[in-house]
């Protein structure tokens, strides 16, 4: 899997630095990662302002079913999981630069662990370049990672599908929810192409 995100307007790469994605030296490593980007014609401030609000991210993550608060830089996150399940940890904001970019951590012991930054790029006459870059640790290794595949929960395919949410509220003021469900339908069809490519003998 490529680290280098891309934009999912344009479908062009994005280039990044290789710095890590967490702000603790000691920050337990995860195994996978998860580079998505897309253009919002809003501006960077509006965007971050919106993002930095755990309780706004409830509308435009499908698979959050709680987040709640703590403090300003730690909230309790309760996600969906395949089997119907539900899996939830402590984020922890590292590191918050006001109309820039907020990075995180899980807490120690999460049944996630996870870490990332969300980055807002000023893109000028189009807007701005909203950047997520997720590092976790799939549940039951490569073969935790094709069932979550399946239900539609692996990280990389659910955060493309969260920005172009995140960009539809914030362009129009509403999420399609009809242009969700054909996103939806296209990757469940790539899912199942793997899933078959992986059951063919060698």
């Amino acid at each position: 899997m490529s680290d280098h995100p891309t934009d999912t307007a344009t479908g062009e790469r994005l280039h990044h630095d290789d710095a890590p994605i967490t702000a603790s030296k000691e920050a337990k490593p995860v195994r996978a990662l998860s580079a998505e980007a897309v253009t919002i014609n809003r501006p960077a401030r509006e965007l971050y302002d919106f993002w930095r609000d755990p309780a706004n991210l409830v509308g435009i993550m499908e698979n959050i079913t709680t987040v709640e608060p703590i403090d300003d830089t730690r909230s309790r996150w309760t996600v969906k999981a395949p089997g119907g399940k539900e899996v939830s940890w402590e984020s922890i904001i590292t590191k918050d630069v006001p109309g820039r970019e907020i990075y995180w951590q899980s807490a120690e012991g999460a049944d996630i662990a996870n870490s990332g930054r969300i980055e807002f790029i000023d893109a000028g006459a189009r807007g701005t370049v909203v950047r997520a870059v997720i590092a976790y640790d799939p549940p039951g290794g490569t073969i935790g990672q094709l069932i979550a595949k399946l239900f539609q929960r692996e990280p990389r395919i659910q955060s493309r599908r969260d920005l172009r949410r995140f960009k539809q509220l914030m362009e129009a003021g509403e999420i399609a929810t009809g242009a969700r469900n054909q996103r939806l339908r296209e990757k469940r069809n790539e899912v199942q192409q793997e899933t078959l490519k992986m059951e063919q003998p060698a």
